[in-house]
This record gives structure tokens, sequence and C-alpha cells, in this order.
């Protein structure tokens, strides 16, 4: 079964930066893709950047372009969310999460397995 296992989150005030990561154990697969959603209180989740392995493929949220940069260590299949110029709203529970399949997707049902979770606190 495969494991994710984030870090980096943390407390940081408006404007400055913090850089997830997410470790995994080894795939039998080439052909994925692994996303970061996260979760504010009394909202949904939702994904917020996406790496595919095979074509590169990404995504990334409209309230995130151009703050946020994904990035994949395929040798060390890991994969991290540098953030940068950080609000308020980007407070949240922040997951990563796997899908077989280097397309990505924005609903979360499509990945098959998930970390266990790192907190995001922005402060004004």
């Amino acid at each position: 079964e495969v494991q994710l296992v984030e870090s980096g989150g943390g407390l940081v005030q408006a404007g400055g930066s913090l850089r997830l990561s997410c470790e995994a154990s080894e795939f039998t697969f080439r052909d994925y893709a692994i996303g970061w959603f996260r979760q504010a209180p009394g909202k949904e989740r939702e994904l917020v950047a996406c790496l595919g392995t095979i074509d590169a493929d990404t995504y990334y949220a409209d309230s995130v372009k151009g703050r946020f940069t994904i990035s994949g260590d395929n040798a060390k299949i890991a994969a991290y969310l540098q953030m940068d110029s950080l609000k308020p709203e980007d407070t949240a529970v922040y997951y990563c999460a796997h899908k077989f399949g280097s397309t990505c997707y924005p609903e979360d049902y499509e990945y098959d397995y998930w970390g266990q979770g790192t907190q995001v606190t922005v402060s004004s």
C-alpha cells in the first residue's frame, strides 16, 4: 500500500513563504500524479496544485496561480509545494494525494492514497 507523509507546515505571517514536502513509499507504476489539496474549517477540500509524472501535466487553482509552485523528484518519489506571498485565506490543512495515471483531475475521489495532512496557518 502506498504511504504518503507530508511535512513543512507551520505558522507564517502574510507575505511569507513555506515549502511543503510529500514523500511516498515506492510505487509499482511510473504513471501517476501527486496532488496537493487543502481544507479550511467549514469549507470543502479543494485541489490547489497537481503534477503528473509522464507528461508533466500540471494544475493550479486560480487562487494560487503565480504564488504556488509544485515540483517533483521521481528518484525520491517526492513532491513539493513552494508557497510564496501567502495570504490569511491560505490557512488550511494541506494534504498530498496520489492517483494512478498522470493526468491531473480536481476531484478528490480521483485520488487513491492520502497523507495525514499538515497545518498551514497564515497570520495577518
